[in-house]
Formats: structure tokens, sequence, C-alpha cells
């Protein structure tokens, strides 16, 4: 039954995970400077570069998995995109315990969503994606 529908399941996977990333990178976008005070809220190092590759990590990936185009690496880039970001921006284990509840189910879901990305990675797009329509030629 599931050989059946891996394909449907690739895509479906495919464009549940981008429905994540594309309003994300482009709120990214429209709100550039809120996001650039957000980074610099965490003190990581030059924030307008760090807003920029983050817009352009969620946006990118996300056209790529949706079309199903350089998905393995798509789904390998925005994974470590999503770990890196919840160490600095999830980061419970430094809040006190009052405050840690939300943080901590927020990175825990991105170390759910780091693992779907990476099975996507280890098995590909599928045949309904342009990767397989490359291949096939």
């Amino acid at each position: 039954m599931f050989t059946s529908l891996q394909n449907p399941l690739a895509l479906a996977s495919r464009l549940l995970l981008a429905a994540l990333f594309l309003p994300a990178g482009i709120g990214k976008l429209t709100g550039f400077a809120g996001t650039v005070g957000y980074i610099t809220s965490v003190g990581l190092p030059m924030p307008t570069v760090a807003a920029a590759i983050a817009a352009a990590v969620e946006v990118l990936g996300s056209l790529a998995l949706i079309f199903g185009v350089g998905t393995r690496f798509a789904a390998l880039a925005l994974a470590f995109f999503t770990l890196v970001a919840s160490f600095f921006f999830h980061a419970y284990w430094n809040l006190p315990a009052d405050k840690q509840m939300m943080q901590q189910l927020m990175f825990f879901k991105n170390v759910g969503v780091t693992g779907g990305l990476l099975a996507l990675a280890a098995f590909g797009a599928g045949a309904w994606s342009l990767d397989a329509r490359r291949s096939d030629r």
C-alpha cells in the first residue's frame, strides 16, 4: 500500500514543509528591519547579512521543495538552517523555569521539522518533481 502512496506522500511532504518556510521567508523580506532587530537581540554578528541569508534560504529552499528541484540539497540546507536557528532563537535552557515551556515546544518542533527534512534529503523528491523529470532525460 505505501509503495503506491510514495509519490503523493513525497509531494505532500514537500508542500507541507514549504508551507512552514515560505511565509517565514517572505515575512523576513517584508519586515526586514524587524528581522534584523530580532537577530541583533540574540547577539548574532552581522545581523543584516544573517537576515538576508535567512530570508534567501527560506524562500529559495521553499521554492525548491515546491517544484522538486534540487530537493535533496534544499532539504539539507533547510535542515541545517532550522537546527542552527533553534539553538539561537529557542534556547529554552537559558530562560527561567516559568518561561521555558513555549520555547522548549518551539525548539523540539524544529527538531522534528529537521527530521522530516533529513528524510526528504535521504529519499528524494519522488516521481512528481522536476528532479525526477531531469533524471529521466
